[in-house]
């Protein structure tokens, strides 16, 4: 049940093209009111990594740190680091190489303060020392992900998730989404994208956790018995369906049912005919990461260079600019993110003493 699940990576990618469609909505006042609705929740996609990634890294790693203990941190945290790094700080010094040439054109650059930048550069913006996103926005989330690693060894080897029992998982799965919910808003947020900068953080460790216990969950339970799928997207109806029609808040309606989503698509994995895993899903999945960290100043930059309207940019110009995100996107996988993981992971196994690292992902 540990192979690969095509299903989820593919979700991987189409969840990306909804950060992107959310960031370019300002600019397409002539998409179709229902896919303006979807734009304007795109941020919702940021909730579905966030489990998403408990899932995957649970499924990954989890084995090491059962059978090594707390010898498996150290070699976790490197292949993280390896894996999310090297393309994240390519962006984050392409940014601050257009803040440098923004300064020198007498451009303001109220949106890259040179004070907040030790921050990005050790991931911790988004850990509640600033107020607002700044630099490459979208990274505020992959600071939070920062936090979640840290705190994942605690999770498999100080909580009994790894022993638990399903019923007890579920259980355990509800509570934290229940609490994220009711906290988020006693504190008063209304969306799960209130206050990114306050709310981000808390966001992204409930539901990061909730995925890790999920993974076990499907891991104690059959991956082809099609009743298990039928459950699972009933719960994508029932909690989605409450949601859309008024009846449920997002704050909790949305996480449960992409939980549900992401169970029902560990299960359709297996199905002979999944239409997900087709290349060219799987290759948007796989790209995915470096269609997330560079469309938001790549629209920036686009803008800059061949838009004069910002509030109404003419679908023959959005486009190329899309074309164009999708051939960064594969760029940077290609050039940047799959060498730079190799020659990090070596470069950080070496420092530690040749530790083998441990886990998939």
């Amino acid at each position: 049940m540990t192979g690969e699940l095509r299903s989820l990576t593919a979700a991987r990618g189409i969840a990306a093209w909804l950060v992107v469609v959310y960031h370019i909505r300002s600019g397409t006042p002539w998409l179709p009111d229902w896919l303006m609705a979807v734009a304007h929740k795109g941020y919702l996609a940021v909730d579905f990594f966030f489990l998403l990634s408990g899932f995957v890294i649970y499924l990954s790693a989890h084995r090491a740190f059962l059978r090594q203990g707390h010898a498996a941190i150290g070699p976790f945290l490197i292949r993280r680091a390896a894996r999310i790094y090297p393309l994240y700080g390519v962006m984050l010094g392409l940014t601050v190489l257009f803040a440098i040439a923004l300064e020198a054109s007498g451009r303001q650059a109220d949106g890259y303060p040179w004070r907040e930048l030790p921050l990005h550069v050790v991931m911790m913006q988004n850990w509640g020392f600033t107020d607002a996103l700044s630099w490459n926005h979208p990274a505020w989330s992959i600071s939070a992900e920062t936090a979640a690693y840290l705190a994942f060894p605690l999770l498999v080897l100080r909580t009994p998730i790894a022993r638990a029992r399903r019923p007890h998982l579920l259980a355990a799965i509800a509570a934290v989404l229940a609490l994220l919910a009711a906290t988020l808003e006693w504190a008063g947020a209304t969306t799960l994208g209130t206050d990114i900068p306050r709310f981000g953080l808390i966001r992204c460790l409930a539901e990061f956790a909730a995925g890790a216990m999920l993974c076990a969950f499907w891991l104690r339970g059959p991956d082809r018995e099609p009743m298990a799928l039928i459950l699972s997207a009933g719960g994508v109806l029932l909690c989605w369906g409450l949601w859309l029609s008024g009846y449920a808040s997002e704050l909790w309606a949305f996480p449960a049912g992409a939980a549900c989503l992401i169970l029902a698509l560990a299960h359709a994995s297996a199905l002979p005919h999944n239409p997900l895993h087709a290349r060219a899903f799987q290759w948007l999945g796989e790209i995915s990461y470096a269609t997330y960290l560079s469309h938001f100043m790549l629209y920036i930059w686009f803008k800059i260079a061949f838009v004069d309207d910002a509030d109404n940019v003419a679908p023959a110009v959005m486009a190329p600019y899309l074309m164009m995100t999708l051939a960064l996107s594969a760029l940077l996988h290609y050039a940047v993110e799959r060498p730079g993981r190799d020659w990090m992971s070596g470069a950080l196994k070496g420092a530690g003493g040749g530790t083998k690292a441990a886990g998939a992902g």
